[in-house]
């Protein structure tokens, strides 16, 4: 299994369909309520099969570099997903998307996922930038991407289709430059 180990606590690992789908899954189903809210696809997720087809169609995604799509692990556990949902290989860079079970909001997890798929970004895959994309009023969201070091490029006028209806959506971007005098 791939891992890419970010600290003593937070892993992101590729998708094992048949063992992460059950336990994604259950963190859906316990999280249901505050993820729709949010993401358009969580009410087509109504089953464990649906959300093994779902990992395995990200795999081959994966195998034909258009996305990237992590597990993220707290202390070994399941919590969530991290993801470059896109590769725009002729201006590199990649957008990230990124869900959390509700239980696990709190412990700082999202922003160190977002900063280690940011060194994956930026040091496997060579891209110039990462952007992160969040409703307007989506403040966890527009936090994560604050607290991991993002640059707010603005907003785009109904830019995200919910659930409710179109919302106005911030873009955040964090450029290579800017990654390397962190990193180092």
């Amino acid at each position: 299994m791939f891992i890419h180990k970010i600290d003593s606590e937070v892993s992101l690992a590729l998708p094992r369909p048949q063992i992460d789908s059950e336990p994604l899954f259950q963190i859906i189903e316990k999280s249901r309520q505050e993820l729709q809210v949010w993401l358009p696809w969580v009410p087509a997720m109504k089953s464990v099969e649906d959300e093994e087809k779902f990992l395995t169609g990200i795999l081959k995604n994966f195998g034909n570099t258009c996305s990237l799509n992590t597990v993220i692990l707290y202390k070994n556990t399941p919590v969530g997903m991290i993801s470059f949902n896109k590769f725009n290989t002729t201006n590199q860079y990649a957008d990230i998307g990124y869900w959390l079970g509700t239980e696990y909001v709190g412990n700082g997890i999202m922003h160190r996922a977002v900063a280690g798929i940011c060194d994956l970004g930026f040091r496997d895959y060579g891209v110039h930038k990462v952007e992160i994309h969040a409703a307007v009023d989506n403040a966890r969201s527009n936090g994560v991407a604050k607290k991991a070091g993002f640059h707010f490029d603005g907003s785009l006028r109904a830019n995200e289709l919910l659930a409710d209806g179109f919302h106005d959506e911030n873009v955040w971007s964090l450029l290579r430059r800017e990654w390397e005098k962190v990193d180092s």
